[in-house]
């Protein structure tokens, strides 16, 4: 033994890299799995190694400031530095291609919109409430959401339960409302922000023991959580639209599994159809059913497909004055869950398309005035939101967006469990290194900044708020022999105009949120509460 020991003692340090070389070039020659390694013996892990590594190299050496995607290097700068409160201006002009297809050109005016020395609401100079109340007249608590930019639809299980904290308290400090996604209301989600309740074919947070919907669930959520200012269904999503949402069961802890009522560590498959109604009359009755029982607005959320259960959905509602308070209108290209690649690359039409031809169908209607449209599909900076303003949006949500804004690298593994940042995994370790308040505070940084810029732009084009934006005010570049056309000529229509009478009204709207309601309207909202709860 000792002479065992004193031999390996005499063993130089390049004697034992070259033993480990040895073992792993005859492992690489006997195994049968990977090609590469049998042809290639040792150099070949280089090749796994580069692989491994490639999308970082890509993102931050190799790629240009304009060539990425889902986000490219200006747009996370700009979201970065907004969220950080810094310098967010660029010098030297601009380095896009300002005539490529699909380019936006807005168009300002001669003279700008003349701002007043004191805004309206001298506290939140950057004050820019929805032009529409979801809900009213036909809702006992109606809602009108007090930022034009709100968080989209990502769950508590999908993000860590540090990331929704985040951005819950950043929706509290900007007014903003914060959906839940279809993972549940979870405590993280109970730090001050309004809420919008959002849920999916699997029920998670309203189901029975058997998986199907509960309305007692519901109307008991709603009561016992006065945060909770509208209802959403989610009949699709951009990631995989018609097809049900994925959590993996590494993803699922028991914290999750109270709250979404399933199973610990299991994958939890939620189908791609709903079971509590049938057909598009089920949907309008399953919504107003909601509604009543709740006094909340319900709107519906989906990616767009074909579009005749959409023309079904605007005669039933036009005929009836049954219906959605609010339509979300997801684009093809969005999505922050997992989802199959062909799924992600090909289902559903892009938002502009999307949106264009569903807002045509319900112009057709005259139903424009009744439903609060919102948006959602990278359209979280300001050149995007006019021209979705242009087009007849009310409001924006956004998601990644939103992810960036508290640490998101765009590392592109979020349905891995092993999310760098901590934003998008449950590992408690990589959660640790979100710091909340100084997160929140960037997540409301991004929004005000947003709408400072937005209202800027607004200014410039001659107007007060976003939502009077026509058609005719931002030009496309199409490509085509004529050049550049308005919004109007390419998708052949004009939104209608939003009723619009001041910033000031607005903020005197007694179902204003976000923390702007009069001191009446709050005891209103508590005694509707009351009754409910006793109703109950």
């Amino acid at each position: 033994m000792e002479m065992v020991l004193e031999f390996l003692g005499n063993i130089p340090w390049w004697g034992w890299i070259l033993a480990v070389i040895v073992l792993v070039f005859l492992y690489d020659i006997l195994q049968k799995k990977h090609t590469i390694l049998h042809n290639f013996p040792v150099v070949g892990h280089f090749r796994y190694l580069l692989e491994s590594i490639g999308p970082e190299l890509r993102q931050y050496i190799v790629a240009n400031n304009r060539e990425e995607l889902p986000f490219n290097r200006i747009e996370r700068s700009w979201i970065y530095a907004s969220a950080k409160n810094e310098n967010n201006y660029e010098g030297f002009g601009t380095d896009r291609d300002i005539y490529e297809p699909n380019y936006i050109f807005v168009k300002n005016a001669m003279m700008p919109f003349k701002v007043e020395n004191k805004h309206p609401n001298q506290k939140d100079p950057y004050f820019l409430a929805c032009a529409k109340i979801m809900g009213e007249g036909r809702r006992r608590r109606p809602y009108r959401p007090a930022s034009v930019i709100n968080v989209s639809a990502m769950s508590f299980g999908s993000l860590s339960a540090r990331a929704v904290e985040s951005l819950n308290k950043g929706c509290q400090l900007s007014h903003a409302y914060h959906n839940t996604g279809e993972g549940g209301l979870s405590p993280y989600h109970k730090k001050g922000g309004d809420v919008v309740f959002h849920f999916g074919t699997g029920y998670f947070g309203v189901r029975d023991d058997d998986g199907n919907f509960s309305m007692e669930k519901m109307k008991k959520l709603v009561a016992e959580n006065p945060q909770v200012r509208a209802i959403e269904v989610k009949l699709s999503q951009g990631a995989k639209p018609g097809k049900g949402g994925v959590l993996p069961g590494s993803k699922i802890t028991a914290e999750i599994a109270e709250i979404r009522h399933v199973p610990i560590g299991k994958d939890v498959l939620s189908p791609p159809s709903h079971s509590a109604f049938k057909g598009v009359d089920g949907l309008v009755e399953f919504v107003e059913n909601i509604a009543e029982a709740t006094g909340l607005p319900v709107g519906i959320k989906a990616a767009i497909g074909k579009l005749e259960d959409w023309q079904a959905l605007v005669t039933i509602m036009a005929e009836t004055g049954k219906g959605p308070d609010f339509i979300s209108i997801d684009g093809g290209e969005g999505g922050t869950g997992a989802a199959p690649p062909s799924f992600a690359d090909h289902v559903a039409l892009p938002w502009i398309y999307g949106f264009s031809a569903v807002y045509q169908l319900f112009k057709k209607h005259n139903l424009t005035e009744r439903v609060v449209f919102v948006g959602s599909g990278k359209l979280g900076f300001p050149a995007k939101a006019v021209m979705a303003f242009a087009m007849g949006v009310d409001c924006i949500n956004v998601a990644r967006e939103a992810m960036l804004s508290i640490g998101c690298i765009q590392a592109q593994i979020c349905h891995t469990n092993h999310c760098p940042s901590g934003v998008a995994t449950q590992s408690k370790w990589k959660q640790r290194g979100i710091n909340i308040e100084d997160k929140s505070i960037r997540t409301s940084f991004y929004f005000k900044n947003f709408r400072k810029e937005l209202l800027e732009m607004t200014h410039a084009a001659g107007y007060e708020h976003p939502a009077q934006f026509t058609m005719d005010d931002v030009d496309m570049a199409t490509g085509d022999k004529n050049m550049i056309n308005t919004l109007a000529d390419v998708y052949h229509y004009h939104k209608v105009a939003v009723p619009f009478t001041g910033i000031k009204d607005i903020m005197n709207c007694p179902h204003l949120g976000g923390g702007y309601e009069p001191k009446k309207e709050k005891k209103d909202v508590k005694k509707a509460i009351k009754n409910e709860e006793v109703r109950y």
